[in-house]
Formats: C-alpha cells, structure tokens, sequence
C-alpha cells in the first residue's frame, strides 16, 4: 500500500531495484521535505531500502537514483554525510559519548547535538559502550545529525525507547523537515506511523504492497 498526504518532489528513484533475497524490483519515488513511514512485517526489506539508499549496498539489477543520480556513481563520504543512516542497532566506538559523536567531525558542538537527539550535557563524558540501547541510538542520531545531513534516514530509531524519549525525537525529527531535511523512517508502530508520515508505504516479501 502506498499511502499519501501530499506531493513533494523526487528525492529518490528505484527504479526495478532488486537485491539478491531482499528486494526484488521495487519501482517508487520517495519525496523531499516530507516524512516517509516504511511499514511491514520483519524481513520486508525495509532496512535494504534504506542502505540501497545510503549506498551501503548497491542493487543487483535495476538502479537507485537520488536527485536523478545514480547512488553508485556518487562519492560515497560525500553522499553519506548528506544521506544519513542511523541504525537500529547502532555501534559505539571505544571512548566517551563526544568521541563517538566527534567521530562523524561535526559541523556543530557535540552538546547541541546530543540536545537535538534528546541526551543531555551530562551524557558527554560518559562511556558509550555502557550506555544502554536507547541512549545508543540517540547517540547515533546525534552523531548522524553532525554532518548536517540534508537526508535521515531511520531505521526504528525509537524502539528502544520510552514514550517521553521517542516523543522528543518525533519532535527534533520534525523540526528537521520544517528546517529543509527529509526522512524515511522505518517503522513497527502503527500510531507513530500514523502520526509522523506524510506518506506511507508498506512492504512485503521484498515489495510495496
């Protein structure tokens, strides 16, 4: 199902985009400056939709285009400061919670970032390898929204969370867009789905259905 409550230019294209055992020839647009929800059960090839689009991984037929560029012809640093993906598991580096956000080279403080991901001063000096699931994915949301990403990319960044963290990081995720950002966001919660999408599109077996 392909739900929407308005038209945005293309941001990105797949065009007959398959990957060996997780997609197979997805065709859709995805829009700019708006919120796009991806639901649908486990192993839908949600998260593949999102490293195609980072450039992660690459199509094994078809192709992938953001802003009419083929992802696999783009430098790929570039396009993932500009593409940011945040993990549902992210990994921490050895070293304090700033090392880890200092480790993406932020254009901006890392105590505004952790502000904007909903962690506090407080979190800097902490060890980030102790911290718990949530906390990691703020962080990794804080580390992502460094490279002033123009593009996030969310896989369940909230599922970790309670409801007063993950209400805060609706909120940032959409300031974001009302500052000039897009998101796709994978999604499990149907009410947060419903919520935050200005589009919807849902997955099975690798397709939108």
């Amino acid at each position: 199902m392909v739900a929407s409550k308005a038209v945005s230019p293309a941001l990105f294209r797949f065009a007959d985009a398959s990957l060996d055992g997780r997609l197979a020839g997805l065709s859709v647009e995805i829009g700019e400056g708006c919120i796009t929800m991806i639901t649908g059960p486990s192993g839908a090839g949600k998260s593949s939709l999102l490293r195609l689009a980072n450039g992660l991984d690459r199509p094994t037929s078809g192709e992938v285009l953001f802003r009419g560029a083929a992802v696999g012809l783009l430098n790929p640093r570039r396009h993932r400061r500009t593409v940011a993906l945040v993990f549902q598991h992210p990994i921490m580096f050895a070293g304090s919670v700033a090392d880890n956000v200092a480790a993406g080279e932020p254009t901006r403080p890392v105590n505004d970032l952790l502000k904007q991901a909903g962690l506090d001063a407080s979190f800097a000096s902490r060890e980030a390898k102790e911290l718990s699931g949530g906390e990691k994915q703020r962080v990794a949301l804080a580390r992502s929204l460094g490279t002033d990403p123009d593009v996030l990319l969310l896989d369940e960044p909230t599922s970790a969370l309670d409801g007063e963290s993950a209400s805060r990081i609706e909120a940032s995720t959409k300031a974001f867009v009302h500052d000039g950002g897009s998101v796709v966001w994978v999604s499990h919660d149907t009410s947060q789905v419903q919520r935050m999408a200005d589009r919807i599109l849902t997955m099975a077996d690798g397709r939108l259905v």
